[in-house]
């Protein structure tokens, strides 16, 4: 197998990995990415094969499940019952319980809130400019998310600073320093969320906690702290995808100069989808294989993880014509950016929800909206979001 070279905490890279996708996609797009130690697949055909083949999957073999990590105990008994990183059966029964209460009557049922959080957030943006990131991107997938799950408002901070701290474990670069912010986020957000499970036990009402605690599937419930690390990862995946394709799609649609017409209730829904494919949140997820598997013309061998390029297969040639150009009125395009298989996004309905009316209130209000600086995207890969998208309101 080939080798490649590319740190992915290289700045030229962080600010535009497309270049180093276009290059690999004119040869072999299976590479032994070596700063990862790992071979990387880019192509959409190869991905989406190993997304859906039950020979791979999040679960860590059991020959590389290493010692205790004190230091990360809080952070470990989240991820232990995390639905990301189980498979069949316990993946099975636990998203079917997480599925009898996140139902899609209940994301539709969110759309007024998302429409009023919209037009508050939009109505605040300070006058002359700011960076969007902050002020509409982040600040609205961290609202709905209270409001889905029945935590006050005033909590939102604190889920967004525990959401920040813990998905750093998941970039390159990681430290020491992150790895203890990231235990101590778990540490409280599991205190706070075993508390608040106790009073809608005692009061429940209609929120996803609550129906949580209901939820129940051949007389099995969801024990405590599987109701915790569910919810723990509603908001972690959710808010953190939702916040970089809300401004990566700003980003494109300015960029672009993109007319109203793509704004409308009859674009709205490819407008979103080809702005997941052109500029995802997330673009690498790794899978182990659990058998000697052949995928094109190499053999992953059994324990070996594997990296699944998400943001390069939205840009396969094979994909489509000119997949470099964003064009939010082609014809639908099939994309990785909520992964498949087994592990598909339980959130994805919710996530275009918010991305289709959070798109379509922002250039409503605001149709002379416009770049006053460069966008820069933050050094966080294989998350791949802006930390500064200056605009003119």
């Amino acid at each position: 197998m080939q080798r490649l070279i590319q740190s992915p905490l290289d700045p030229a890279f962080v600010q535009n990995p497309y270049a180093f996708y276009a290059e690999v996609f004119t040869g072999d797009t299976i590479r032994y990415w070596q700063d990862y130690d790992m071979p990387a697949i880019f192509d959409a055909a190869n991905v989406q094969a190993v997304l859906r083949n039950r020979r791979f999957g999040r679960a860590l073999p059991a020959d590389r499940i290493g010692p205790p990590r004190p230091h990360l105990a809080a952070f470990d008994a989240v991820e232990a019952v995390s639905m990301l990183d189980l498979e069949p059966p316990d993946h099975t029964r636990l998203r079917g319980l997480v599925l009898r209460a996140f139902t899609s009557r209940r994301i539709k049922a969110l759309a007024p809130d998302i429409h009023d959080i919209c037009d508050r957030l939009i109505a605040d943006l300070p006058k002359g400019g700011c960076n969007l990131i902050p002020a509409f991107c982040t600040a609205l997938p961290v609202r709905i998310i209270a409001r889905l799950l029945g935590v006050p408002a005033e909590r939102c901070g604190d889920l967004l600073r525990w959401s920040n701290a813990m998905v750093a474990m998941y970039q390159a670069g990681r430290t020491l320093e992150i790895e203890h912010a990231a235990n101590a986020a778990a540490s409280e957000f599991t205190a706070f969320l075993s508390d608040y499970i106790d009073i809608k036990r005692r009061a429940p009402q209609d929120d996803l906690i609550s129906h949580l605690l209901l939820a129940e599937e051949n007389g099995q419930k969801l024990t405590r702290q599987e109701l915790i690390g569910t919810c723990i990862l509603l908001l972690n995946a959710g808010h953190e995808a939702t916040v970089h394709t809300m401004g990566n799609a700003v980003k494109a649609l300015l960029e672009h100069q993109t007319p109203p017409q793509a704004f409308t209730d009859q674009n709205i829904a490819a407008t979103v989808e080809e702005v997941l494919r052109f500029d995802p949140p997330l673009h690498m997820f790794t899978r182990y294989s659990y058998e000697d598997t052949e995928i094109g013309d190499h053999t992953i061998r059994s324990g070996q993880q594997v990296a699944l390029m998400l943001g390069a297969a939205g840009r396969d040639p094979a994909l489509c014509k000119d997949p470099d150009v964003f064009d939010p009125f082609r014809a639908p395009v099939p994309h990785a950016a909520f992964g498949g298989g087994l592990h598909f996004c339980v959130g994805a309905p919710l996530a275009r929800l918010e991305l289709q009316i959070g798109l379509q209130r922002l250039f409503a209000a605001r149709p002379n909206l416009t770049l006053s600086s460069p966008p820069r995207f933050a050094n966080a890969y294989h998350f791949h979001g802006l930390e500064r998208l200056d605009v003119t309101t």
